[in-house]
């Protein structure tokens, strides 16, 4: 099976006599679309907000094209709450949900009037050292612990994730938080990675809101949302069936009506903070094949490495590839795609069947719009890649430069011994 790249190989070549390859290729028309379906498969909720997460995808272009239609952004860093500020999103448009968070990134995400959103019980007590008092209005993210199921498949494993209240520490912490000044309260939960499945949402969605309508009745806090975090996922694979956000939505609406509605808590706004699924489809890293090896196996070096796409290398994660001019020709080759980092693991893809490569072919790697180029690092002296938008009407527009050797120096500047390095 194949994947069908948003951009086609005649686009492409124009592209690239504009822009050098690596670069990230990002689809405008695709991004507007499904955030469109996603605040339609939620409208049923009057106080729905997409969070985008920020780590995602860091781009101001991109996520001032998701504040078009009212996303907020979530956010994990000083870094982060600074761009976001930076691109005008009011106070509560921003959720700071971090973990082992320095004092400085709580005062500066109360300084710009961010929602907080504790990760830990011991936080309560180092925020209000921190900033002088207790926010009015304030969330706390939920790690029930043990196995996430679906049915009778294990998603993944709450218990071993570094985030998060206990139960008990969640009960605990909302009555202290209460009786230091706060009034206003939202549940945060993330069980489950890169979900592909309706059902996810759904399961966690009632997890949660069974879990809110309890600690109302017990330390009598007005709960005011819930977050269902991120979680939902892409279909890497060309043979996986895609998320429908409609039913996803559906889903959690029965759930909403079954639980929270019957407890007197039909108001609660739903949060989602959502990156993989608003960004990664719709994103492509484009390299070219440089050079061919033939030894104990047969090897595509390109000129993009893990520096732009470290997932691959990080998580032997599978990113679908497409050689451009050739996909419908057949895959007659076997080929580990690589790039020149000094390291092993640095392959897009290992035993791979593609069509035959030649020197100088276009490589599309797909679903990198999110955890793409924002896992990016330096590693061997790698310049980090352009970033490039390819607009509703055809044509594109640079949205980040490329990285240049004055760039990675940069931080010796404050010292002499590069002063005989020529730029």
């Amino acid at each position: 099976m194949k994947k069908e790249p948003f951009v086609t190989y005649e686009q492409l070549k124009e592209i690239t006599k504009k822009y050098p390859t690596p670069f990230h290729l990002y689809d405008e028309k695709g991004i507007r679309d499904n955030v469109k379906a996603l605040k339609d498969a939620f409208s049923w909720n009057k106080g729905f907000k997409e969070y985008f997460a920020v780590k995602a995808t860091p781009n101001p272009f991109l996520i001032n094209i998701l504040k078009e239609y009212g996303c907020g952004c979530d956010c994990s860093s000083l870094t982060e709450l600074m761009l976001a500020n930076a691109l005008d999103f009011a106070g509560n448009d921003i959720m700071f949900s971090s973990n082992a968070t320095p004092a400085n990134e709580f005062k500066y995400a109360d300084e710009i009037g961010a929602i907080i959103n504790l990760d830990d019980f011991t936080h309560i007590d180092f925020l209000e050292k921190t900033i002088g008092r207790i926010p009015e209005t304030i969330s706390c993210r939920y790690n029930p612990g043990g196995l996430f199921k679906i049915s009778n498949s294990i998603m993944d494993n709450p218990g071993d994730a570094k985030y998060g209240f206990t139960t008990e520490q969640l009960f605990e912490g909302f009555r202290v938080l209460k009786e230091k000044g706060a009034k206003n309260f939202g549940i945060h939960a993330f069980l489950a990675s890169n979900t592909v499945t309706n059902e996810y949402y759904p399961t966690l969605a009632k997890t949660l809101f069974e879990t809110a309508v309890k600690l109302k009745e017990e330390t009598g806090a007005d709960i005011k949302f819930i977050n269902l975090s991120g979680g939902i996922g892409i279909p890497y694979k060309p043979d996986e069936e895609p998320n429908d956000i409609k039913v996803i939505g559906e889903g959690v609406r029965k759930v909403y009506e079954e639980v929270l509605v019957p407890a007197g808590m039909g108001d609660v706004a739903l949060y989602t903070e959502l990156g993989r699924f608003m960004m990664g489809p719709y994103g492509c890293l484009v390299t070219t094949a440089i050079h061919q090896k033939h030894t104990h196996k047969e090897y595509i070096g390109c000129d993009a490495c893990a520096v732009n796409l470290m997932r691959p290398a990080m998580y032997g994660a599978y990113h679908h590839i497409t050689v451009m001019g050739k996909d419908n020709e057949i895959l007659t080759n076997t080929y580990d795609i690589t790039g020149s980092l000094c390291e092993n693991n640095d392959k897009f893809a290992v035993d791979r069947r593609l069509p035959k490569i030649d020197i100088g072919d276009l490589l599309v790697i797909h679903d990198t719009g999110a955890h793409g180029f924002a896992m990016g690092y330096n590693y061997n002296g790698k310049l980090k890649s352009a970033e490039i938008l390819l607009k509703e009407d055809g044509s594109t527009q640079l949205i980040r430069r490329p990285e240049t050797p004055e760039d990675y120096f940069a931080t010796f500047d404050c010292f002499d011994i590069l002063d005989k390095m020529k730029f």
